[in-house]
């Protein structure tokens, strides 16, 4: 059978949690690890993962450099068969197919999200995002229920989880990523705490600290760089290195299966962020 590649979802039905930004720097640290890696933009509009990806190869003509990333196209079709097809193409003979979805409830994303190996949800750091994937009470902040999204990726995989044997692939893992955490009153960063524990006992998914808010996000965005491209960044202060190692952690955290064969110079520090 053809090499199936592994397929990650950045999904969120909200804006402003840093999907794209996301997106954009877990496929260049794959890059960075040696593996061959592939992007899918569903937000025809926005198209802030592409835009990226069309700065860095600009940024490399101008600057006579080859820098690892990911080729990166948008989807603009009207059916999923089109989305299928498009997705069979892009990832034949890749190691990993990355979907970036728009912050909007969207046929295209939900089924993508479904079908993912790896299914990402960046959530800002409030009981507003939080909405998403389940409800609290007003009063004792325990959850009340699940939300649609959250019983959405709840029946997905366990349907992913009976067909495993069957189609060849490992069980979805579901990763919720606390984005753009900043110093906030402690008990209400308690509450989120205990609140998240919680959910993710019942509904199965893994919590990982994600990237915080920085500027460097923002500034980055019109070079296509990334905070793993070394020597191109020119002098960086220290909280752009803190930065790096909160990038570092989160790939690590994700345990995504990496191909066996050559890695680039930043692999090392990546995998075993932890240590570094």
């Amino acid at each position: 059978m053809p090499k199936l590649p592994h397929i990650i979802v950045l999904a969120n039905e909200k804006g402003g949690t840093g999907k794209s930004t996301t997106a954009v720097h877990v496929a260049v640290a794959l890059a960075y690890q040696g593996a061959n890696v592939a992007a899918i933009d569903l937000d025809s509009r926005q198209r802030t993962t592409h835009r990226y990806f069309e700065n860095r190869a600009e940024t490399e003509r101008r600057r006579g450099i080859t820098l690892p990333g990911a080729t990166c196209e948008v989807f603009r079709g009207e059916s999923l068969e089109e989305l299928d097809t498009m997705a069979a193409a892009l990832g034949e003979g890749r190691d990993f197919l990355v979907f970036d979805t728009p912050g909007r409830d969207d046929p295209f994303a939900r089924h993508v999200a479904t079908g993912a190996d790896t299914l990402v949800t960046p959530l800002n750091d409030s009981f507003v995002d939080f909405d998403l994937i389940g409800q609290v009470d007003a009063e004792t902040f325990k959850v009340r229920k699940l939300s649609f999204y959250a019983e959405l990726i709840w029946e997905a995989r366990k349907k992913r989880a009976m067909a495993t044997i069957r189609d060849q692939r490992r069980e979805m893992d579901w990763v919720v990523v606390r984005n753009r955490t900043q110093h906030v009153e402690a008990r209400n960063m308690k509450r989120l705490d205990n609140a998240l524990g919680e959910l993710s006992k019942r509904v199965g998914f893994r919590i990982a600290q994600g990237l915080s808010e920085r500027v460097i996000y923002r500034e980055l965005f019109p070079s296509g760089l990334t905070l793993l491209d070394k020597g191109q960044l020119g002098e960086l202060g220290t909280s752009h290195l803190v930065a790096r190692q909160e990038l570092r952690t989160l790939i690590s955290n994700l345990k995504l299966p990496m191909p066996g064969h050559g890695a680039g110079e930043d692999a090392a520090p990546i995998a075993l962020a932890a240590s570094a």
